[in-house]
């Protein structure tokens, strides 16, 4: 489908633009004044080089006094240093309104790509990597870029007609007509541009979105025969593009059209007119003045304006429009509706799940309870849904269809903080940031002591890694930790919280089996709740229950519940090869429902 822009959206996104940029500029009201003042120095050889070159030739080199032209040639030398001058302090004073504009774009990007990310059910936001690097940087250079160009075009058009008219009100005529027209043409046909240069730019994020999803389907595609459905599909997307980079192109003749009409028709008038101003009273050094004027001043700066807003200025506002549309937060139910949990029971109702509006459910109509301080193992072969499920039960996932509940409670009710002190979720890949062995156990719970520090360090037998880097404030190279370590130092770090939930997805697999086993039972004494994605059959013997998936059915049991009912457990248990018995532990299934492998 070829993306469009309606009147509505077009209004929204010049309305929201301009809010911006004014908020941005009203926030430097002494910078503006200095630009202004400092952009009428630097205008300086223009505001006198019409009216120099008249005098020079008129007053001295027509008159048989070259020194006097000579001196009025050397005022203009002077202007022209001043000007010079005039741009250093120019650029200097720019910077100091566009870069703290630029800054506020940047947090603003970062701030709503975390939001996307970790609100509940987000998903990473890879394309903030584009708007960082990229398209922020678009739009400080054409905004100040078009700060420049409507300064310039102000001071030049104005000292231009001043000049003109000083040196002869007949020629200020022959201008202003023109020049308002020109600038008429173009100011209404450019919200037409925009509306084309937004479809542009939508065209070319739907060519590259059909594309890449076309390349990461190619196997898919192939399989089922799709090539020329899904060659059709990219074509599509190619031809609206390829239509809107036509339009564009066309749009720059009415460009074209502003710039003859403003800029080239007052120089062809004043020369048509010439015979007519000699003959009432003007000089041919008032009529050079005025072609330098004309030719040196306002054309140039006519023909800036016009380009600059016609292709830097649609930039600016559509590129500007998307950025502040992408640093928007997204609103979470628990800002509307806050309920505190009733104790911390685990509940999936009917959850399903898949990656993707066509894929498969990886976890389908699946019904869970998790008792208070129960500790359960999540055991299957690789692929079948695992760590899809920890991270429903941790809310880093929104169910398609079903409710999680912590508590009695939706997790889509509570807010971040309050999951966070609820429940703990710790990853295969543990995270150590570069900052003191301290700093990174404490990162979840500030307040810790120096003593709750050291009773955990040594349950875990993190003691020896400790005094290997020199202590609790020693700065880590995270990079000069092996695997297992990072992992031993996330499980502290969850293990100094209050948290009464602690999920591990497979967070102990570059552990060594004895280490595994004394953080589980360190972990499960807190006396909270402990589901561990299983990496090794002994992690499911120490559980209290024992959830199979297998990517057809869902089952719970204990381990000799599962060895008598569960063809694939015994596979498992076969498979890892341990020779121990079984728990003994007895209770009911807890679980229905089914669970599939996701696919592409």
């Amino acid at each position: 489908m070829t993306p469009s822009v309606t009147p509505v959206e077009m209004n929204s996104a010049t309305n929201t633009v301009s809010r911006v940029l004014l908020a941005a500029l009203r926030r430097h009201p002494r910078a503006l004044v200095l630009l202004a003042l400092w952009s009428v120095l630097e205008a300086l050889p223009l505001l006198l080089s019409g009216y120099g070159v008249a005098h020079a030739l008129d007053d001295g080199f027509l008159a048989g006094r070259p020194a006097t032209g000579a001196a009025w040639l050397g005022v203009l030398a002077v202007a022209v240093l001043a000007g010079a001058l005039a741009t250093r302090h120019v650029y200097r004073i720019l910077a100091e309104i566009v870069e703290p504009f630029r800054d506020d774009l940047v947090d603003n990007v970062v701030g709503g790509a975390l939001a996307r990310s970790t609100v509940l059910g987000g998903r990473p936001d890879s394309g903030a990597v584009a708007r960082l690097t990229h398209q922020v940087e678009v739009v400080r250079d054409n905004f100040a870029g078009l700060l420049l160009l409507t300064s310039g075009f102000v001071v030049s058009t104005v000292g231009a007609v001043i000049g003109m008219a000083t040196l002869t009100g007949v020629v200020g005529l022959l201008v202003l007509p023109p020049l308002l027209a020109g600038l008429t043409v173009f100011l209404v046909s450019l919200r037409s541009m925009m509306t084309r240069q937004r479809v542009h730019v939508l065209t070319d994020e739907a060519v590259a979105e059909s594309a890449s999803t076309v390349a990461h389907s190619l196997r898919d595609v192939v399989a089922c025969g799709a090539e020329d459905r899904a060659c059709g599909q990219v074509q599509r997307q190619v031809d609206a593009h390829a239509d809107a980079e036509r339009t564009l192109a066309r749009m720059t003749a009415i460009r074209t059209l502003s710039v003859a009409i403003g800029g080239w028709l007052p120089a062809v008038g004043l020369l048509v007119a010439a015979p007519w101003l000699l003959a009432t009273g003007s000089t041919l050094g008032t009529i050079a003045g005025a072609l330098i004027y004309l030719t040196q001043g306002l054309l140039p700066a006519l023909k800036s304006l016009v380009d600059g807003l016609g292709a830097g200025g649609l930039k600016l506002v559509v590129t500007l429009d998307r950025l502040v549309e992408a640093g928007e937060h997204p609103v979470c139910a628990s800002t509307v509706q806050q309920r505190a949990p009733q104790g911390h029971e685990l509940l999936l109702d009917g959850v399903t799940f898949s990656y993707g509006r066509h894929a498969e459910p990886v976890v389908n109509r699946v019904n869970l309870v998790i008792p208070q301080g129960q500790h359960l193992a999540m055991v299957g072969p690789s692929g079948a849904g695992k760590s899809t499920l920890a991270g429903l039960l941790a809310a880093t996932h929104a169910p398609d269809r079903g409710k999680v509940r912590l508590g009695g409670v939706p997790v889509g009710d509570l807010d971040s903080q309050t999951l966070t002190r609820h429940r703990v979720l710790i990853p295969q890949e543990a995270y150590v940031f570069a900052g003191t062995i301290g700093e990174n156990l404490r990162y979840l719970h500030p307040a810790a002591t120096g003593t709750e520090l050291d009773t955990v360090v040594d349950a875990l037998g993190l003691r020896a890694v400790v005094a290997r880097l020199g202590g609790y404030d020693v700065v880590v190279d995270p990079g000069m930790l092996s695997a297992g370590e990072r992992q031993l130092i996330a499980v502290a770090r969850a293990h100094l919280t209050r948290a009464p939930v602690l999920i591990l997805d497979e967070a102990t697999c570059h552990l060594d089996p004895v280490a595994e086993e004394r953080v589980e039972r360190v972990l499960a004494a807190r006396g909270g709740t402990l589901i561990v994605v299983a990496h090794r059959i002994s992690s499911a013997l120490r559980a209290q229950r024992i959830v199979l998936m297998d990517g057809a059915n869902m089952i719970a049991g204990t381990h000799g519940e599962l060895l008598a009912n569960a063809p694939l457990y015994r596979d498992l248990v076969g498979l890892w090869d341990v020779g121990q018995g079984p728990v003994g532990v007895s209770g009911d299934t807890l679980v229905t429902g089914t669970a599939g492998r996701s696919s592409l």
